[in-house]
């Protein structure tokens, strides 16, 4: 049995011709890093000047006709009547019988009878099945995944490089722009995954080269680098941001994730809330927590987490080197008994690794100027 052939991004190309190296991401062949300093060199440059992501492998999808923001804020866990278009908003799609998260994904308000999502690449064709399982009749889900690209543009210089196209900016943060950029539709989103100030724009599939060459122009005054998914992966990590199949999966609930502030608890219904309202109430479940490595040692996922006594208490979610602290840095699941402070034993390959368990952020970035 053939494997499936990766699927690329409208920006392929661009990737190559830079030599960039490329992994597979939820079935997308994607930059990790590029040539000339690699995710050292492209974090800093976020977190010091702007970046660029191309992140086109995420998910698009759009419900349309009257009832399409009543109907989604069925589904989904956030409350979407606590926005107004133009507004964003993240959310959660979990499971009904078990509350796991099937997935994570920003929701858009464009009008009452129309919401564009941006899910994960690998979960899109997932969360639209479940939706169109219950598509009330007059109502219209379009998968989008192939129409639009998405170039993520990050860091404190970000403003400036958007002006130099003439792209609106000064946008409150998860709020959108629905313009135009040479002659062509284009989203501009006042959101990333970054921590550091930032938008990320929607083109159409076949406008993303063009752009992306502008921007690539924009940034050069600000020492701005194209940046791979290996940078974005330790900028989400320093700022705790959950990565689904890591702080989120079928087995991780947004209470364990600790993101019950993504859940309208007050709706009347959305897809879990039973399960989930029952499980809150028990507060018994693990819970999320950063761990801060104290000496030398990177944790990476599954790592087995133990108390000053060898007890199992927890396991790690996420883990990286942090290029801005220089140190070790995790996400972890541990038990209820853990409090902020506690010193833990973090088993990596066999090798006793002290961390300070604390609550992420790990570092302070601009993502509300």
């Amino acid at each position: 049995m053939t494997e499936p052939e990766l699927l690329t991004s409208p920006l392929h190309e661009r990737h190559v011709a830079l030599g960039a190296k490329m992994a597979d991401f939820g079935g997308w062949l994607m930059p990790i890093e590029y040539p000339g300093g690699g995710v050292l060199k492209e974090h800093a440059a976020v977190r010091e000047g702007v970046g660029i992501f191309d992140v086109s492998h995420l998910g698009k999808a759009v419900v349309r006709g009257p009832g399409a923001v009543d109907f989604v804020n069925s589904c989904f866990t956030n409350d979407l009547r606590k926005i107004v278009p133009p507004k964003a908003q993240y959310t959660m799609c979990c499971d009904e019988s078990t509350g796991g998260v099937v997935d994570d994904l920003i929701q858009y308000i464009k009008s009452e009878d129309e919401v564009f999502l941006i899910p994960n690449a690998a979960n899109t064709t997932e969360v639209v099945r479940r939706m169109r399982e219950q598509l009330p009749e007059g109502l219209e889900l379009v998968d989008q995944h192939h129409e639009y690209a998405v170039i993520a543009v990050q860091g404190p210089r970000s403003d400036e490089v958007l002006q130099a196209l003439g792209l609106p900016t000064g946008h409150e943060y998860m709020s959108f722009d629905s313009t135009e950029w040479n002659g062509a539709p284009l989203t501009v989103c006042r959101t990333g995954y970054t921590g550091e100030k930032g938008y990320e724009l929607v083109p159409r599939w076949e406008d993303a080269a063009a752009l992306w060459d502008a921007l690539v122009e924009a940034m050069k005054p600000y020492d701005g680098l194209p940046c791979g998914l290996g940078a974005r992966d330790t900028l989400r990590t320093e700022m705790g941001y959950a990565l689904h199949g890591h702080e989120l999966s079928m087995d991780i609930t947004p209470n364990m994730a600790r993101a019950g502030w993504a859940v309208g608890w007050k709706k009347d219904a959305f897809w879990g809330k039973e399960v989930l309202s029952a499980q809150r109430a028990e507060k018994s479940c693990r819970l999320s927590w950063g761990l801060l490595v104290q000496g030398r040692g990177i944790p990476r996922k599954d790592c087995v987490v133990k108390d000053n006594d060898g007890n199992e208490i927890g396991v790690v979610t996420s883990g990286t080197m942090s290029p801005t602290l220089r140190t070790g840095i995790a996400l972890a699941l541990l038990d209820r008994g853990v409090t902020e402070g506690d010193a833990v034993v973090i088993d990596v390959r066999g090798r006793e690794v002290v961390a300070t368990v604390t609550k992420p952020p790990f570092v302070e970035a601009g993502v509300h100027d």
